[in-house]
């Protein structure tokens, strides 16, 4: 069981939740500050402060001023009106991580639900009760409305949630089966559980996990490239990268010595050239910069996926209400385009590793294409077409999202983010760059079958041995689509 406080939740906890089944539980403490919070809303309520988002409508309607009598009436319009989310849906592990982030935030204290808000959220969690997102329409301030509007939907027993098979059910059905019921949203609530930044953060947390994940296979790949090209070790030496400074370039070099360890068919400076190309002897200095990047992004997803983001928060038992601007996706915005363009280059290099293993002008004596008859068989010929398409489809989608704002409700929210556009095309970038990585594998597996596996190092040898097995050696065309998505499918396989 994961304790939830509101304040230490890192990555790793929310691995074991989304991938290893481990559940959550609310530190009590942090129901007491729940509490607290929603004891200020309620004095709020029943007094005659005029407070934004508790007693006022939304947006530019922040200075109509509503009864008493209908404030769990605006909340639930406030559902229903924003959940106009459009286009595929996000995966569940996003959807679900949204659930968790949302809760995490509620339990801090600032936001004035009620307790039975965070038993259900923490119900549906438990229960793998997975609300139906769809991915479009969000501005990323204030907040994720439209995304986070969906998930609300499911807690007043509306909307869709996944059913076992991955169809869509109405909620209400699924609600029954667990004998959960519906609340009844009453003053901020509405607003406390769709103004925040969860659904870029729930994206962003998973594209960490998966983009981690493909840095460090992108090592054993490139590992394996390397002995098929024989390349000069002495440019992985701790000397040159100690003299940089950059730890987690002296970290790849350490690992891809560690990964070469006995290998007959590495070189050293002279003894067939003096030094490779910079795909081969860059990859310290190229792969390293991106572990740079996702270290600056998992600093900043740990600070957001324990913060108060929506708006008003309340403070020091409501004395303070205070609106302002926690719900601005700023930081995820910039930490999402930074990942696209980190991923992006980690299958940059790799195309370019692709092209010297098919290149006979390149490829030290390797056939062309790898093909085992040149000329009748096309080999790995069009596997590196399409490894050059995705990387060119990348520079694309590598265009900060984090650059363009468009003004709304009436200009009154005249600064947006677009962290959650950023988002999702860093998701689209981790998949392809997932395809470009899984072509330098299947095109490396057979380069070193002729140059002799028996000869790689042993933990290359143990590597290819394993993924041989989800991919047989070229011994003639056939449809290597198959292969990609195989290869693909094992190294999007999370480990926890």
């Amino acid at each position: 069981m994961i304790e939830l406080t509101g304040n230490i939740l890192t990555i790793d906890q929310l691995k074991k939740v989304l991938y290893g089944s481990e559940q959550v539980f609310v530190a009590e403490e942090s129901l007491e500050k729940a509490r607290a919070s929603r004891e200020a809303v309620d004095k709020i309520v029943a007094g005659n402060r005029t407070v934004y988002g508790i007693n006022t409508g939304f947006g530019k309607f922040s200075d109509v001023k509503i009864e008493e009598e209908n404030v769990a009436e605006l909340q639930l319009n406030l559902i229903r009106s924003h959940a106009c989310g459009i286009g595929d849906y996000f995966p569940k592990t996003v959807s679900k991580t949204m659930m968790l982030l949302r809760l995490n935030a509620l339990i801090k204290g600032h936001s004035g639900v009620r307790i039975e808000v965070i038993e259900m959220l923490t119900a549906l969690i438990n229960h793998n009760i997975i609300p139906v997102i769809p991915q479009q329409g969000s501005l990323g301030a204030s907040g994720d409305l439209a995304p986070l509007a969906h998930l609300a939907l499911v807690l007043v027993g509306e909307g869709k949630v996944f059913d076992e098979s991955n169809g869509l059910v109405d909620s209400l059905k699924v609600l029954n089966k667990y004998d959960i019921k519906p609340i009844n949203l009453q003053a901020k609530e509405g607003l406390a559980l769709i103004n925040g930044t969860q659904a870029m953060t729930a994206m962003g947390v998973i594209n960490y996990i998966l983009a981690e994940q493909l840095a460090f296979d992108s090592e054993w790949i490139s590992s394996m490239t390397f002995e098929s090209l024989e390349g000069i070790t002495d440019a992985f030496m701790p000397e040159t990268h100690e003299a940089r400074g950059f730890p987690q370039q002296t970290a790849v070099a350490k690992r891809m010595l560690n990964r070469l360890e006995g290998s007959k068919l590495t070189t050293r400076q002279g003894e067939k050239r003096v030094q490779d190309a910079y795909s081969l002897r860059c990859i310290p200095q190229v792969h390293g910069a991106s572990w740079q990047v996702l270290d600056y992004v998992k600093e900043k997803l740990e600070i957001e996926i324990n913060a108060a983001t929506d708006n008003p928060l309340i403070f020091d038992n409501g004395k303070m209400v205070i609106s302002g601007g926690n719900f601005h996706g700023q930081p995820i915005g910039f930490a999402m385009d930074f990942l696209k363009i980190a991923i992006a280059e980690l299958a940059n290099i790799s195309e370019r590793r692709t092209e010297r293993l098919v290149n006979n002008q390149l490829n030290g004596g390797l056939p062309a294409f790898l093909s085992p008859e040149p000329g009748l068989q096309s080999g790995a010929m069009i596997m590196q077409y399409v490894a050059a398409s995705l990387v060119s489809e990348n520079k694309t989608l590598a265009h900060p999202a984090s650059v363009d704002s468009i003004p709304s409700s009436a200009n009154q929210e005249d600064h947006v983010s677009m962290g959650t556009i950023g988002s999702r095309h860093a998701t689209s970038i981790i998949k392809n760059s997932r395809r470009v990585l899984s072509i330098e594998a299947i095109c490396a597996m057979q380069a070193l079958e002729y140059k002799g596996v028996e000869r790689a190092s042993e933990k290359t040898q143990r590597k290819w041995s394993l993924v041989n097995e989800i991919v047989p050696s070229l011994k003639k065309d056939r449809a290597f689509h198959q292969d990609i998505d195989r290869l693909n499918n094992y190294l999007k396989e999370i480990k926890v």
